[in-house]
C-alpha cells in the first residue's frame, strides 16, 4: 500500500489542544473503537486535552497499542484500556471506565463494514453491525447517563458519516448504522437533561477500514484500486485528500468543549463537499 494511501500514525503535534477546564485528570471519557483507526487517534487527541480517557475494543492488542503510544508522546492525560465486546459487556465496559473518575464523555466511533449488494447481503454480518453501531451506542449511552448526571454535566459524541446523509450501493448495513447513529444523537438532545450530543458525518477517512475495502470495492465494480480513490472515495469530494484520524479525533475534543456549548443534536459534516455539491 502506497504512502499517501495508507493510515498515517498519530503525533502529538496533530492534536488540537483546548483550554477548557473540565479537559482534566478527573474527568473521564470512554472511547469505542481505540484500538485503530479514528478511535485510536480520539483517544489520544483527548489524553493530550488532560483527560483521563478510558479505550475500549475487542483487540487487546491493539488497544496495548494505543496506550503504549499515549504514553511514547507523553501526552498531558492517560490512557487506560478496557478490554470488551460490545455486543455482550456494555455495563462491564462503563463501569470500569467510572472507576477512573467522573464519567463525562462519550465518544461511540466503533465501526465495521461488510461490502455486498441487498439481495446478496449476509443477515448475520447485518445484524453484527447493527448490534455494534447502533445498539451498543444506545445501551452505551443509557448506562453512561447516570454518571453524566451525577456529574453535573456530559457529551456523548457519535461517529456517523456522509452516508448517514446520502448513501452509496453495496453497503446497507453501515448506511442504516450511521442514520440509526444521527438518530441517537437528536434523541439525547430532546431528553433535556444537562447532557448534550452530537454526530461527526466524515467522507473517507485515511483509516484500516476504508483502506482494508479498497480491493473489495474495486472487484465489486470492476475498477482499479486507484479509481476507488480518485471517482468512488473523492470523485464527489472538493477536497483532494482523505482526512486524517486525528482531524477526527480534533472534532471530537471540540464538540466536548465547553467552546461548543450551543452543540446539541446537531451533526459536524466534515465531507469535503460531497454531499452539498454536484458536477
Amino acid at each position: 500500500m502506497s504512502d499517501d494511501i495508507a493510515p498515517p500514525e498519530f503525533s502529538t503535534e496533530d492534536a488540537l489542544v483546548l483550554d477548557d477546564d473540565r479537559f482534566a485528570p478527573g474527568n473521564v471519557a470512554l472511547v469505542t473503537g481505540a484500538a485503530s483507526g479514528i478511535g485510536r487517534a480520539t483517544a489520544l487527541v483527548l489524553a493530550e486535552n488532560g483527560l483521563t480517557v478510558v479505550g475500549t475494543d475487542v483487540d487487546a492488542e491493539g488497544l496495548d497499542g494505543t496506550a503504549a503510544r499515549a504514553e511514547d508522546h507523553g501526552v498531558a492525560g492517560t490512557v487506560e484500556t478496557v478490554v470488551g465486546d460490545l455486543r455482550e459487556d456494555v455495563p462491564e465496559i462503563v463501569d470500569a471506565a467510572a472507576d477512573h473518575g467522573r464519567l463525562a464523555y462519550l465518544a461511540n466511533i466503533a465501526g465495521m463494514q461488510h461490502i455486498d449488494p441487498i439481495e446478496e447481503f449476509p443477515m448475520d454480518a447485518y445484524d453484527r453491525m447493527q448490534d455494534v453501531m447502533v445498539r451498543a451506542p444506545v445501551e452505551l449511552t443509557k448506562h453512561c447517563l447516570p454518571h453524566m448526571r451525577e456529574a453535573g454535566f456530559g457529551c456523548v459524541g457519535n461517529m456517523a458519516s456522509v452516508h448517514g446523509h446520502y448513501v452509496t450501493s453495496d453497503k446497507v448495513a453501515y448506511n442504516v448504522a450511521k442514520f440509526g447513529l444521527r438518530g441517537l444523537t437528536q434523541s439525547i438532545a430532546a431528553e433535556r437533561d444537562g447532557v448534550r450530543a452530537f454526530s461527526i458525518s466524515t467522507g473517507y477517512v485515511k483509516t484500516p477500514l476504508v483502506t482494508d475495502q479498497i480491493p473489495d470495492t474495486a472487484d465489486q465494480r470492476g475498477i482499479s484500486a486507484d479509481e476507488v480513490i480518485e471517482d468512488v472515495m473523492l470523485g464527489q469530494s472538493r477536497a483532494t485528500e482523505m482526512m486524517t484520524p486525528a482531524e477526527v479525533g480534533n472534532l471530537f475534543a471540540f464538540g466536548f468543549s465547553e467552546h461548543a456549548s450551543h452543540l446539541n443534536g446537531g451533526d459536524l459534516r466534515f465531507d469535503g463537499g460531497m454531499s452539498l455539491t454536484y458536477e
